[in-house]
């Protein structure tokens, strides 16, 4: 049977769970998250697109067909002009300048992260560097689908973090969750049990290392 996405975070179930149901997503989703965990996760998120605009360039660069060039490139600019954009105009509202965005040091989790990324897509294929993006690109979408089924998910004004779990239960974020989803799928169905194998580490590498991020929030360290 060809492999799928699915087999990933079934192969990595415990990760994967600890992740989408991380205690930070619980208490965003009640709004019961202290403000000042919630402010410090956005810093370093805004660093965290910066890299991940790079993995895009890089993504661009392993790519070896024109779709998939398209691809990084749509996603490339998708950041650098959109969601950036987006980001800091967020931030803003919460009481953060972009000033203050541009001199913030690297927590060290958003370093493990984003250069673990970086390191698996210059060391492997564009097919590790995707792996390694998905619990990130795949998670958050995931994650508003998990809050939006639980019935002490709060919406609406009273949760302060409403929009966040908007974003990503967005037509346009879901839609693009699926794309790429579907590009893994595609990609994954060629690969041998040995190669799928790899793969699981990456994914879950990667997905302990959002873990981390979370946990970033919820302690306010560096």
């Amino acid at each position: 049977m060809p492999y799928q996405f699915n087999d990933l975070t079934e192969a990595c179930h415990g990760e994967w769970r600890t992740y989408i149901e991380h205690s930070f997503v619980r208490q965003l989703g009640d709004g019961s998250l202290e403000p000042a965990a919630f402010k410090h996760y956005l810093k370093q998120d805004y660093l965290f697109l910066i890299q991940f605009a790079r993995a895009f360039a890089l993504a661009a660069y392993k790519s070896s067909t024109l779709a998939d060039l398209r691809q990084a490139k749509d996603g490339l600019l998708a950041i650098l002009d959109t969601e950036l954009a987006l980001h800091i105009s967020y931030c803003e509202a919460w009481g953060i300048s972009e000033q203050e965005l541009n001199e913030l040091p690297e927590a060290r989790a958003t370093l493990a992260y984003t250069r673990y990324v970086l390191d698996t897509g210059n060391r492997g294929d564009l097919l590790d560097l995707h792996v390694a993006l998905s619990p990130c690109m795949v998670g958050y979408g995931e994650i508003a689908n998990w809050l939006n089924s639980r019935a002490e998910t709060m919406r609406g004004t009273d949760n302060p973090y409403d929009a966040w779990i908007a974003m990503y239960e967005s037509d346009e974020f879901q839609q693009a969750m699926q794309a790429e989803i579907d590009w893994l799928n595609q990609r994954l169905a060629d690969v041998s049990p040995a190669r799928f194998q790899q793969l699981c580490r990456t994914f879950s590498d990667a997905t302990r290392l959002e873990i981390d991020f979370w946990e970033m929030g919820l302690q306010l360290s560096n």
